[in-house]
């Protein structure tokens, strides 16, 4: 079946996102547009209208004592838990726990492949690359991490350690397969898939905090400056984007958006802006934001809220639905949820730490109309 192509314009004219869809009890093509003034039409191959977009929740399934932290496939996950086989940490101050592994997780048969696993070290993070053939992830006993690169066919591993980097502060995937992040030794790196890391160019050789890619632009800020900036290394320009108290960035899968957590005070703010900074769309406001994450489609935004603008001093998981311009509410007392979402859209996981243990869910959606 065809997908379907969804054109959205949200706030103002200049904001354009062009989202694909495939549901299984939709047929054809179908086109939707949301202009300013009107409301969302959805056109059908027959030129009738068909309704607005809509989200029904599914089911939530429980995974306790496990982190679900990428998607393999619709059923196969990456996961983190601890690996009892392994015994407890030598270390005094962790004598009391097993130590956390990597493993492939089978959603349907509860089912672990171990993929890396390592005595008396924690495994965190494990981040899927863009093709889905590595995996970032980082090791800790005690104080700072130490990321890695594992190669899921060969199993090799490599630490961003060497080069000019004295050490990886952050990092994260980008749309071109590299892994990014601010470095121990002042400014950032860049470090490929086969192990080879360099200094990025065009950034300040500073205390960096964020360090993001999308398309080949750099957006950062530094301990000396929370305001976002934005590098081209192919001309060598810094733009001051004047986006202030910047504490996150989570660059749209095609590049184009990019969402922003700024904070004012007690006031945290998750804000839509293009890739120029511009065209700000404010998606929630709380006293306490976290795990924000787009759907492959750009369509959904997940994240966790605290505070006044949701009605509520208790944290709860949200979705935004760009096309209905509207949040639905997910789960309550859900705090600090890291949430990652599934190949299809359809489903996302997300993550919480009880003070001991990480537990996940799974949510469904539905995605229709009315």
């Amino acid at each position: 079946m065809k997908a379907n192509v969804l054109k959205l314009a949200v706030a103002v004219p200049a904001l354009l996102m062009t989202l694909a869809a495939c549901s299984d009890n939709q047929a054809g093509n179908r086109e939707v547009i949301k202009e300013p003034g009107k409301t969302i039409t959805v056109i059908d191959d027959a030129g009738k209208e068909a309704g607005t977009p809509d989200i029904t929740l599914g089911k939530i399934e429980p995974h306790e004592h496990v982190a679900i932290t990428g998607w393999l496939d619709e059923e196969t996950t990456v996961a983190i838990k601890a690996n009892e086989a392994l015994g407890k940490m030598s270390l005094a101050e962790l004598a009391d726990s097993y130590p956390r592994s990597l493993y492939r997780y089978n959603l349907g048969t509860k089912k672990f492949e171990p993929l890396k696993e390592q005595k008396n070290v924690n495994l965190g993070d494990g981040e899927l690359s863009p093709d889905k053939k590595h995996l970032l992830y980082s090791e800790f006993s005690l104080g700072d991490p130490i990321y890695r690169v594992l190669d899921l066919a060969t199993m090799d591993t490599f630490p961003i350690t060497d080069g000019p980097t004295a050490g990886a502060m952050s990092a994260h995937w980008t749309d071109d397969g590299k892994v990014i992040g601010a470095a121990y030794s002042g400014g950032a790196y860049t470090a490929s898939a086969d192990g080879k890391i360099e200094a990025l160019k065009g950034v300040p050789a500073e205390g960096l905090i964020i360090v993001r890619q999308m398309n080949s632009k750099i957006y950062y800020n530094s301990n000396a400056d929370e305001t976002l900036h934005m590098a081209d290394p192919a001309t060598g320009t810094q733009t001051n984007l004047n986006l202030a108290r910047v504490a996150d960035l989570v660059p749209s899968p095609d590049g184009k958006q990019m969402l922003v957590l700024q904070y004012a005070d007690s006031k945290k703010t998750l804000t839509m802006y293009d890739a120029e900074g511009k065209n700000p769309k404010v998606i929630a406001e709380g006293t306490e934001l976290d795990g924000v994450s787009w759907s492959p489609d750009q369509r959904l935004i997940a994240y966790g809220l605290k505070g006044a603008a949701s009605g509520t001093n208790v944290m709860g998981l949200y979705v935004y639905d760009l096309l209905a311009d509207k949040s639905t509410s997910i789960a309550v007392d859900v705090e600090n949820p890291q949430t990652v979402w599934s190949p299809s859209g359809q489903a996302f996981a997300y993550t919480v730490w009880d003070g001991k243990e990480f537990n996940s869910s799974v949510v469904h959606l539905t995605l229709g109309m009315k």
